[in-house]
C-alpha cells in the first residue's frame, strides 16, 4: 500500500505511560523510509513513530523538541519474502530505565541496538494521547509504507509479552500468529486488519480507522500462509523496478532483463503448482517460464540455461538451452499466461487466456499430453518462475501467485480451485495449487 495510509484521532487521552503495539508486516522494498505507526501533532516537533529507514533499519523513537526516547536495533529488516512480527511493550513507570521499553521480533526480545535512549520515569509519549495516530505514513505526508500489514493491535494500559500474540510451532519451531489473542484492550485500544483489509476495530471497542488515501487491498498472503512474489534481490543486471508487493516488475529497454520468484519448487519432487502472469506492456521479445537460478553472466538469459524454459511471446516457441522449438501461439499486451508445473512427473504447461497451448492436458500425469519435459535435476535442485526479454526492450508484467490481483486490478471472474489455496482468473487444474508455504506443504 505504497500510497495508502490509515488514520484515527483519539477522543480522550487515557494511560499514556503503559501500552503495547503488536503488528505483523511484510515489506516490498528497503530502499526508502517507511512509517509503520506514528502519533502526534507535528512531524518536526511533536511526534512518536515506529519506522523502517532506507536500508532496512528499524527505529522506535519520540521527538518532542528533542529526542525523548529511541531504540534502533542493529539487525536489519530487508527480507521481502518474510512476515515479521514486532511487539513494543512500553511502561515508563518501571524503576529500571531499560525495562521501560522492550522490543520483540518473532517472539524473541531484541537486546542489540545501534542506538538506545530510554524514556524518563513516568514519561508520557504521544501514543494514546488525544492526537492523530497514523498507520502507513508519517504526519507530514511522507514515508509511505510499501508492503502488507496484518493483525495490528494497540493495547491501552498494559505492557504485554509477545506470547499473547504468537507462539512457537511445536513441529516446525517457527513463530506463528495467534489469530484471537486474549487481553484487556483498554479504552483507546484497537485491533484492525484481522482477516483482510478491514479497518473496523475487531476488539470490544469501536475504535475504527479510516483510509486516509490510496486503496487498501486485500491479500491472500498472510503470516500463516506466505505467497510467492518476484524477488528484487534476484534481479539480472539490476535493471528492473518492482512495485505492488513485488508482483509487478518493469524492465528497461537498454538491458536484457529477467527476474525470478522468491519461492522455488523442488525439482523431481511431489508437487504441482499453478500461477498466472498478465502482460501489462509486452515487449516484442517477451519471455515467461521457469529458471533453475539466476545467472551472473552479462551475456546470458534464462532461455540460455540448460534448466531454463521460456515461452516466447513473439512466435509462441519454447526456448531451452538457447534452442527454440515450435509450441503454441504468440502473446502480447493484456494477454494472461497460465503456468502449470508438475514436479511429480517433470512436466510443464502454458496456457494463453485460459487455453492450454499445444493441446496440453496438465492432469495427464506421466503421459504428459502436450507438455514440455523438465529435467529432474537442476543446478541447485529447484525451479523458480521467471520472466524477462530476450533482447534489449522494455517489458511490464503483473504476476498473480494466488492473491487474486494483477497489480491493483482484481481478477474479473475467479476460476475454480479445488485446493482452496489462492484466487486465479482461470480454472486451476485439478491437483495443482498456488506456490505458497501452505502449497509447498500440502
Amino acid at each position: 500500500m505504497s500510497s495508502t495510509y490509515l488514520s484515527r484521532t483519539l477522543g480522550t487521552a487515557t494511560n499514556r505511560k503503559k501500552f503495547t503495539i503488536s503488528l505483523w508486516f511484510k515489506i516490498s522494498n528497503s530502499s526508502s523510509s517507511a512509517n509503520l505507526i506514528s502519533a502526534g501533532t507535528s512531524y518536526a516537533n511533536n511526534m512518536d513513530y515506529l519506522t523502517i529507514g532506507s536500508g532496512g533499519g528499524l527505529s522506535f523513537e519520540a521527538y518532542q523538541g528533542s529526542t525523548s526516547y529511541r531504540l534502533r536495533p542493529n539487525r536489519l529488516f530487508r527480507d521481502t519474502n518474510a512476515w515479521y512480527h514486532l511487539v513494543i511493550a512500553f511502561d515508563s513507570t518501571q524503576s529500571t530505565s531499560s525495562d521501560r521499553m522492550k522490543m520483540y521480533l518473532n517472539g524473541e526480545q531484541i537486546t542489540s541496538f545501534s542506538a538506545s535512549a530510554y524514556p524518563s520515569l513516568n514519561f508520557e509519549p504521544q501514543y494514546n494521547n488525544n492526537v492523530t495516530h497514523m498507520i502507513g505514513r508519517n504526519l507530514d505526508g511522507s514515508d509511505y509504507f510499501d508492503g502488507s500489514m496484518s493483525h495490528v493491535h494497540f493495547v491501552d494500559g498494559s505492557a504485554l509479552a509477545p506470547t499473547v500474540f504468537g507462539s512457537t510451532d511445536s513441529t516446525t519451531g517457527e513463530w506463528k500468529i495467534n489469530t484471537s489473542p486474549s487481553y484487556t484492550v483498554g479504552t483507546n485500544g484497537f485491533f484492525i486488519l484481522k482477516d483482510g483489509n478491514s479497518v473496523t476495530d475487531q476488539s470490544a471497542n469501536s475504535n475504527n480507522f479510516t483510509v486516509g488515501g490510496g486503496t487498501l487491498t486485500k491479500t491472500e498472503d498472510c503470516p500463516s500462509n506466505v505467497f510467492c512474489t518476484m524477488n528484487p534481490l534476484d534481479n539480472y543486471w539490476q535493471g528492473s523496478t518492482f512495485t505492488r508487493g513485488n508482483n509487478t516488475f518493469s524492465t528497461v529497454a537498454s538491458k536484457e532483463n529477467y527476474n525470478t520468484s522468491t519461492l522455488a519448487m523442488p525439482s523431481n519432487d511431489a508437487g504441482k503448482y499453478y500461477c498466472e502472469v498478465k502482460l501489462d506492456d509486452a515487449s516484442a521479445y517477451s519471455l515467461i517460464g521457469l529458471a533453475d537460478k539466476l545467472t551472473t553472466s552479462a551475456t546470458s538469459n534464462f532461455k540460455n540455461h540448460a534448466y531454463g524454459y521460456a515461452y516466447d511471446g513473439s512466435n509462441g516457441n519454447i526456448i531451452n538451452n538457447d534452442s527454440s522449438s515450435s509450441y503454441g501461439n504468440s502473446y502480447t499486451t493484456n494477454d494472461i499466461i497460465g503456468i502449470a508445473v508438475d514436479t511429480d512427473n517433470n512436466k510443464l504447461y502454458f496456457s494463453k487466456n485460459g487455453t492450454w497451448q499445444n493441446s496440453g492436458v496438465p492432469t495427464s500425469g506421466s503421459t504428459g499430453t502436450g507438455a514440455i519435459s523438465l529435467s529432474a535435476t537442476t543446478t541447485n535442485g529447484y525451479y523458480m518462475f521467471a520472466a524477462g526479454t530476450r533482447h534489449n526492450d522494455d517489458l511490464q508484467v503483473s504476476w498473480n501467485f494466488g492473491n487474486g490481483y494483477f497489480g491493483t486490478t482484481a481478477v474479473s471472474s475467479a476460476g475454480t480451485n479445488a485446493s482452496g489455496n489462492g484466487i486465479f482468473e482461470y480454472d486451476v487444474p485439478t491437483g495443482y495449487t498456488a506456490l505458497s508455504t501452505k502449497g509447498l506443504n500440502l
